[in-house]
C-alpha cells in the first residue's frame, strides 16, 4: 500500500472559539523517510512530542509528530496491528492485532515486546490502558472483554457477551470504568474490578466504530458508521448520575472512524474532534455542537485515526488507495 511519512503538504485550519473556520492552503513540512511499509490502521498520543502508531506491515513505530522523525520501531507481530495505545507519559506502549494477541513494548528497551497476551480467539480491536499503565482490558471480534495484570501477563478476568463484537475501549480517567463500542449498536461502561457491565446506553441506529473520554471522567464520546449521508454521527453521552445522550454532531458523509475530546486551550471553549471515510476532520464546539472547522484533506482517502497531541494539534492518520503514501496529517486547531 504506502508508508508513513512526513513529507507531505499538511493542511491546517485556525478557529476561535464562537467562530467559523477557515481553511488555509498547506503548510511546510519537513522530508523523513517511511515509518510504516503499508497503511497506517492506528495512532495515538505517547508524550508531549511523541505519538505511536500500527500499521498493515505489523509494526509499530514510535515517532516525533513535531519532525516526523521515526525514534523506534517494534516488530513481533505475525498479522496487521489494529490499535495502539499507552498510559499518557508512559513508557509503555501496547498494541493489537490481527494474529489474536497484544503486545506490551517498553520504550528504552531495544529487545521485542517485553510482555505478550494472548487468548482472544479472533482479531483483537480494543485496547484500554489504565493510567498507572498496571492494568490492561482487551476487546474482540470474539465478543469477549478481558482484563490483564501488564506485569505478569496474567489473565484477571474474562466476559462475554452475545453479539458484542468490540470496536473500540478507552479508560475513564481517575475511574475503575471502562467505556467500550460495539457492532451491536451499543456503547458500554465496565467495571473493571469484578469485569461487569456497570451500565449500556441506549442502542444506536448504527454500528459504533470508537469512543473517548472527556480529562475530568463527567462525558464520553462515541461515533457511527454511515454512508451517503446518512449515520456517520458523533454522540456525546453524560457519565454522571443521568447517563443521558446530551447531543449529536452531525455533517460527516459517510462512516465516523475516530473521535476525541480536545484539550483545553487558554482561549478555547469545550471542543471534540472527529474524522471520517469522506476524507474530512471536524472540529466541534462540546455543548453547543456547532462545527468550528471543517477539513477537507484531498486525495488522502479514508481517514484511519485522530489523537490530540497537545492544545493545539490533532494527528490524522489516513489511507491513500491509490497512491503510495499515507499520510498523517498535523492539524493546527488553534
Amino acid at each position: 500500500m504506502g508508508t508513513l511519512q512526513s513529507r507531505i503538504g499538511f493542511h491546517t485550519s485556525k478557529y476561535r472559539a464562537g467562530g467559523s473556520g477557515e481553511e488555509t492552503g498547506p503548510a511546510r513540512a519537513g522530508q523523513h523517510g517511511p515509518t510504516h511499509a503499508d497503511a497506517v490502521t492506528s495512532v495515538a498520543a505517547l508524550k508531549p512530542d511523541l505519538c505511536v502508531s500500527g500499521g498493515r506491515d505489523k509494526s509499530v513505530a514510535v515517532c516525533s509528530w513535531r519532525s516526523g522523525a521515526a525514534l523506534r520501531r517494534f516488530v513481533g507481530h505475525e498479522r496487521e496491528v489494529t490499535k495502539v495505545a499507552s498510559a499518557l507519559d508512559s513508557n509503555r506502549v501496547f498494541s493489537a492485532s490481527r494474529d489474536k494477541t497484544v503486545m506490551m513494548w517498553e520504550l528504552h528497551r531495544t529487545s521485542g515486546p517485553s510482555q505478550h497476551f494472548p487468548g482472544h480467539e479472533l482479531v483483537v480491536t480494543g485496547l484500554a490502558v489504565s493510567p498507572d499503565a498496571s492494568r490492561l482490558c482487551t476487546g474482540s471480534r470474539d465478543n469477549t472483554v478481558c482484563k490483564w495484570d501488564t506485569e505478569t501477563g496474567e489473565c484477571l478476568g474474562r466476559a462475554a457477551i452475545s453479539r458484542n463484537l468490540v470496536t473500540h475501549l478507552c479508560w475513564v480517567p481517575g475511574e475503575p470504568y471502562i467505556i467500550q463500542t460495539s457492532e451491536d449498536k451499543t456503547i458500554r461502561i465496565w467495571d473493571s474490578r469484578e469485569l461487569q457491565v456497570a451500565h449500556t446506553f441506549p442502542a444506536k441506529r448504527h454500528i459504533q466504530t470508537c469512543c473517548d473520554v472527556s480529562q475530568d471522567g463527567r462525558y464520553c464520546l462515541s461515533a457511527s458508521s454511515g454512508s451517503a449521508g446518512e449515520g456517520g454521527e458523533a454522540t456525546l453521552w453524560d457519565l454522571r448520575q443521568t447517563r443521558n445522550r446530551v447531543r449529536e454532531y452531525k455533517g460527516h458523509f459517510q462512516t465516523t472512524t475516530s473521535c476525541v475530546f480536545l484539550p483545553r486551550g487558554p482561549a478555547l471553549a469545550p471542543s471534540v474532534a472527529t474524522s471520517s471515510s469522506d476524507s474530512t476532520v471536524k472540529v466541534w464546539d462540546r455543548d453547543t455542537g456547532a462545527c468550528l472547522a471543517t477539513l477537507l484533506l484531498e486525495g488522502s482517502g479514508p481517514l484511519a485515526s485522530l489523537a490530540a497531541c497537545d492544545s493545539s494539534m490533532l494527528l490524522c492518520a489516513s489511507v491513500l488507495e491509490e497512491q503510495t503514501e499515507i499520510k498523517p496529517c498535523v492539524v493546527k486547531y488553534l
